[in-house]
């Protein structure tokens, strides 16, 4: 927060309203600071990109219109209606003075749209804050209320990311500190990209891991929970099959994900945490290769965020299964099938960094997911997963490009054999490769920070309000 504001919060406060990524939107302070003074603006508008754009509208005439587009009246009722609440707050005993006027601090007319819109966000009835969205054009399904500290900090929460070669989990308290993370191959994608449906043997095997994850988060305490769904279950047209049984485990129904929000999720879990090393203004690129999909996401990470907050994410159809199913069909795959595997992923590639924001001295290649962090393990030869040794490793170019040689020459056994390499993925390893490979050698990218932080952490910040 002191990032977003530039500073050091005055006073304490929660975060009331977030973007669907988890990202602060808009914070409610306490109606009296650390030190005693009094702080009228009861609610304040910290997401960058909406800053910039009411910024812009105010310079634009903003204020003098709103205040002549919406009735005196109606906007003196919200005035006292947000001075009244905001009363409320005050503490009981409290000596000294305490904040006064409406919203932003005034008591008739418009003074900061910025305010209004806060209050608007996060749930008030203001005609200035409504009437500045609709100027703006504001997403409200890109925005959600977030639950209060009292409300968050009930206990454990967990997140489950059912993909289409994995199912995953994650437990963390309810300051957010990760208590477990598990992931089980299930292969819910098998066969989609070929039936556009879901077999009945993938169903079961997710479930029986959903059952599983049950289990572990009832042993936890856990209390609130958040399930996505992505690719597989987006193409199916069988999907409500899967869905109804997912929801009759978890007690909530998962969210079928877009391409963009599964990449805009990805970036923010893989950019909360960068290294200490990393220090640059440059975007950064988060690629994160899935089952049936790959989603491209370029943007700024904090603190450089402020200056340009937002988040361009692109989504492919090429994922590990994906394209091993399509073109991979031998095992090994013969020279003729990873030209044309090759040949799809560069066009397809190609398409999508024309259209995202281009990379710049500095940037940072961050890459996600099972294929990446196989890497990572064949890499160091380590034959029991080890977090703390894949978590912001490096591959470098050379060396992801000698393990697709490697691994496209022999077959799924012989890869399974290799210490490091996790069983379920041997068979699709070499298509998860090949569309690295490919993404480092388009963008001129020489290494590849190695992330275990990702869509997971993503949905993980939703919940607990780290």
């Amino acid at each position: 927060m002191a990032r977003l504001l530039g500073r050091e919060p005055a006073g304490a406060y929660s975060v009331v309203v977030r973007r669907r990524n988890g990202t602060p939107a808009v914070i409610e302070n306490d109606p009296i600071l650390h030190d005693g003074r009094p702080m009228p603006t009861r609610y304040w508008l910290v997401d960058p990109g909406l800053r910039s754009a009411v910024s812009r509208l105010e310079a634009d005439g903003g204020v003098r219109r709103a205040a002549a587009e919406v009735s005196p009246e109606v906007l003196s009722a919200a005035h006292a209606a947000h001075a009244a609440e905001r009363t409320q707050r005050v503490p009981l005993g409290h000596i000294g003075p305490v904040p006064t006027g409406g919203v932003g601090g005034t008591r008739r007319g418009v003074k900061c749209l910025h305010a209004h819109l806060a209050w608007y966000l996060a749930g008030g009835d203001d005609p200035v804050g409504r009437w500045t969205a609709d100027q703006l054009g504001v997403d409200s399904g890109e925005f959600a209320p977030a639950l209060r500290p009292e409300q968050t900090r009930d206990g454990p929460v967990a997140a489950i990311d059912c993909g289409t070669n994995s199912t995953r989990l994650i437990v963390a308290d309810e300051w957010g500190s990760v208590l477990e993370r598990e992931m089980q191959i299930t292969r819910l994608g098998e066969g989609v990209d070929a039936n556009h449906r879901l077999s009945r043997e993938a169903i079961a095997r997710t479930l029986t891991a959903l059952q599983d994850y049950r289990r572990r988060m009832d042993r936890r305490g856990v209390k609130r929970i958040r399930a996505v769904a992505t690719s597989a279950v987006r193409d199916a047209a069988n999907s409500d099959t899967f869905m109804n049984g997912a929801t009759a485990i978890l007690g909530v129904t998962p969210e079928v994900l877009t391409g963009e929000e599964e990449g805009r999720l990805a970036f923010a879990g893989a950019t909360a945490h960068l290294p200490e090393w990393y220090d640059s203004d440059a975007p950064v690129l988060v690629v994160d290769i899935g089952g049936g999909s790959t989603e491209l996401s370029v943007g700024r990470a904090l603190p450089y965020a402020a200056a340009t907050p937002e988040v361009r994410t692109m989504s492919l159809d090429a994922g590990c299964v994906r394209i091993s199913e399509r073109f991979l069909r031998h095992d090994p795959p013969s020279p003729k099938e990873l030209t044309q595997a090759r040949r799809f992923v560069e066009q397809a590639i190609d398409d999508v960094r024309r259209k995202l924001p281009p990379l710049e001295p500095g940037s940072l290649f961050v890459g996600l997911a099972g294929t990446v962090s196989t890497l990572a393990c064949l890499q160091q030869g380590l034959t029991e997963y080890d977090r703390s040794r894949i978590h912001h490793s490096v591959l470098d170019r050379g060396e992801v490009a000698l393990w697709l040689e490697a691994l496209s020459a022999e077959s799924a056994t012989a890869r399974l054999d290799r210490p490091g390499m996790v069983q379920g993925r041997e068979d699709v390893i070499v298509g998860g490769t090949l569309i690295l490979s490919v993404i480092m050698e388009l963008y001129g990218c020489n290494r590849c920070l190695v992330s275990e932080d990702d869509i997971l952490d993503g949905l993980i910040s939703t919940l607990s309000g780290r």
